[in-house]
Formats: C-alpha cells, sequence, structure tokens
C-alpha cells in the first residue's frame, strides 16, 4: 500500500497487540486505497503489539499510541489508570492531529481506547478551521465484543460485526480479509498450488493448520494416523509448528504424500492446494477458510470464555463446517469422521458452496466504503 497524494481522505485504522485485530485492519486500508488512491491510510498500534512487525512490512505508516489496558480487579494499576488514560488520549489527540484524520476505524485492542476517546472530543484540526471530532467506525472481528470495542461504540456513527451475537448493537458484515484471499480462486491455482507442495495433482488433500506455532493436539492426533491417510490416498499438508519439527509424522513413501512443513508462509496457495481443512477457528482463519470456500474441521481452542467456538457457530449451522472439540479430537475421530469426509467430494462440493454463502469476500470493501462516507461527513 503505497503513500497517496496529499488532499485525499485520511483514514485511520486503529487495532493492534493481535494478528485478530491488526489484519483486519490492514485488509480495511487496502480496501480503502483500492476505492479512493487519494486516501492516506495509517495504522494506529501501540508498541507492544505484532503491529510493529506486521504494519511496516505491508508498506503502512504506522503511528503509536500508550497501551492502556483495563484493570479487572482493584490495585495498584487500577489507582494509576487515570494518570494513564489522560497520557495516553493525550498522544492520541497528537496522533490525530498530525495525520489530520477524517475518520477513525477501530477494530478493538488497547491502542483502539485513548483514540476512540481523543477522537470523541472536539479538535482542532492541523489544516486548519474549526474545531471538530473525528467521526469512529467501529469493527468487532471477535464473536464477542471487547471492552475498548464498547467503549467506541457509544460514539460511532457506524458499529459493524463479523458474526451475530458479539454484544453491540451492530451491523453484521463479516470479517475483512485481505485482498489476496478475498479474490483467490482456488481451481485456477490448484495445479500450481500441489505442484509447489509436492501434492498429487488429482487425489484429495487435507491441509492441516494450527496457527503459526502449531497446535499439539492437532499434531498429535494426526501424528497416530497419518500413514492411514497416507494409505487411503489422501495427501495432507501439515504445518507443524517451528518448534515441532523434529516430532513431525514420517509417513513410508507408497501411498498420497504426507508432507509436514514448520510454517506455511503462502496460504493462498496451501488453501488452493486443499480439499479440506483441519485448523483452529480464531477469527482470522474462520474469515478466511469461508472466504476461499474451503471446507473446514474447526477445533476451538479448550481454553478462555468459548470465543473461538461461537466464532465457527455460523460456518457450521450453515453447513460449511463440522466442529470437534480439543479433548474429542483423537485418532478415532479422525479416522471415522475427517478421513471419509475427505474421500467425498460430493460432500465437500456441498460444503464449499455453503461456505461461500457464508463467506465474507466483500466485508473489507464494504468496510472502506462505510468509513470513505464518513470521512466525507466530517466537517472542514
Amino acid at each position: 500500500m503505497s503513500a497517496a497524494p496529499a488532499g485525499g481522505p485520511s483514514v485511520l485504522v486503529v487495532g493492534g497487540g493481535t494478528a485478530g485485530h491488526i489484519e483486519p485492519a490492514l485488509a480495511v486500508g487496502e480496501a480503502v486505497t483500492a476505492l479512493d488512491p487519494t486516501a492516506r491510510v495509517t495504522a494506529v498500534g501501540t508498541p507492544r503489539g505484532l503491529e510493529t512487525d506486521l504494519v511496516p512490512k505491508r508498506g503502512v505508516p504506522l503511528e503509536l499510541v500508550d497501551p492502556v489496558p483495563l484493570p479487572r480487579s482493584v490495585g495498584g494499576d487500577l489507582v494509576r489508570l487515570p494518570g494513564r488514560l489522560v497520557r495516553a488520549v493525550r498522544g492520541a489527540r497528537e496522533v490525530l492531529r498530525r495525520t489530520d484524520a477524517d475518520v477513525v476505524v477501530g477494530f478493538g485492542g488497547y491502542a483502539c481506547v485513548p483514540v476512540y476517546l481523543a477522537a470523541a472530543a472536539p479538535l482542532r484540526p492541523a489544516s486548519g478551521g474549526a474545531r471538530r471530532r473525528v467521526p469512529i467506525v467501529v469493527h468487532e472481528a471477535n464473536s464477542r465484543a471487547g471492552i475498548a470495542n464498547k467503549l467506541g461504540a457509544r460514539f460511532a456513527v457506524a458499529t459493524l460485526a463479523a458474526v451475530t451475537g458479539s454484544g453491540l448493537d451492530a451491523r453484521v458484515v463479516g470479517n475483512p480479509v485481505r485482498r489476496a484471499v478475498a479474490t483467490l480462486d482456488r481451481a485456477a491455482l490448484r495445479a500450481q498450488a500441489r505442484a509447489t507442495f509436492g501434492l498429487d495433482p488429482d487425489g484429495p488433500v487435507l491441509l492441516v493448520v494450527g496457527g503459526s506455532q502449531g497446535a499439539r493436539s492437532l499434531n498429535t492426533a494426526m501424528a497416530a494416523v497419518a500413514e492411514e491417510f497416507s494409505r487411503a490416498g489422501v495427501g495432507v499438508l501439515h504445518a507443524v509448528g517451528p518448534k515441532n519439527v523434529d516430532d513431525a509424522p514420517v509417513v513410508p513413501a507408497g501411498g498420497a504424500p504426507y508432507l509436514t512443513v514448520p510454517y506455511l508462509d503462502r496460504m493462498d496457495l496451501a488453501y488452493a492446494a486443499a480439499d479440506l481443512v483441519l485448523c483452529r477457528s480464531g477469527a482470522i482463519t474462520v474469515a478466511e477458510v469461508s472466504a476461499v470456500g474451503l471446507p473446514a474441521v474447526f477445533v476451538p481452542l479448550p481454553h478462555g470464555n468459548g470465543e473461538q467456538a461461537l466464532n465457527a457457530r455460523d460456518l457450521v449451522a450453515g453447513g460449511a463446517a463440522l466442529l470437534v472439540e480439543d479433548a474429542d479430537l483423537t485418532p478415532d475421530h479422525l479416522r471415522s469422521e475427517v478421513l471419509p469426509l475427505a474421500l467425498d467430494p460430493d460432500r465437500l462440493q456441498m460444503m464449499s458452496e455453503a461456505a461461500v454463502r457464508g463467506g465474507s469476500r466483500d466485508a473489507a470493501e464494504v468496510v472502506a466504503r462505510i468509513a470513505l462516507d464518513a470521512a466525507g461527513k466530517a466537517p472542514r
């Protein structure tokens, strides 16, 4: 995303800490510049999150504000909160003034609290003119809205959500995904993708991915049935995680390839190579899988507040995916449920069509249009 000429709308995409906040923000920024090449997109995060690595790699200017984690119990952090918040909001106001922001699009996380509060108060633009509030658009990527977005929704001109039941009074638009995924033609890329990984050009392929670090339960269960999948003619592309390479299954030659890699740099090729994916159900994974129309078996993380299971709820209900609890992902389950599914092209086709119907290929563009409309309403 290259710098745009001065004079176009200034759009701030705010969200940091995890990829679940950063990726939708960058996808919307990408869509903004596609819709309006004069737009100036700036990402806002904190010094502590993944944004300090991910955002510069995408060529997007990054501004940093102080994080303001909201304490969940009485203690020293609560006593220090007012001073921290005042300093962070002051810094956020300087970012808004320096970028001459016309609209803030927030995706949750620690960076959003000070930016929402700064945008909600009248501010004199760097370009001159009367004091004005900066319009706020809130997008909630997860199945349960966090504190930051609940706060932002109080001031927002538009509140959007990826899925139903987020806890916000929001328009459901899906989760923004980057253009390379949203426009992916799996069928057209299939031959290239399978040749790249050394997979059979025609046989069924299962993609197994547990996030950037892998997932132990997925790895352990698949290792026990690796040879069975291979003998049955199901190729497997398994991202085991960089720390798990030594424990990756090794399958004798003679059946379908069982390929293990530490990490997948080209998820577009991995999606194109696969007929079915076995994976966690983080918000971004669910959004990407549905956007490309890939049938899924989701295995939600077993800890937390059950959010990952809720992320997958709509796709499971729509027939695009199956869900199995982490404790139930046994070799027997893979043998009796996942292997027959991988060998059933008619069922996979129906699930793929359901995934496309329940997906959000255009979510980034929808959010971008709403943001640009809000920016146009900002008095200058």
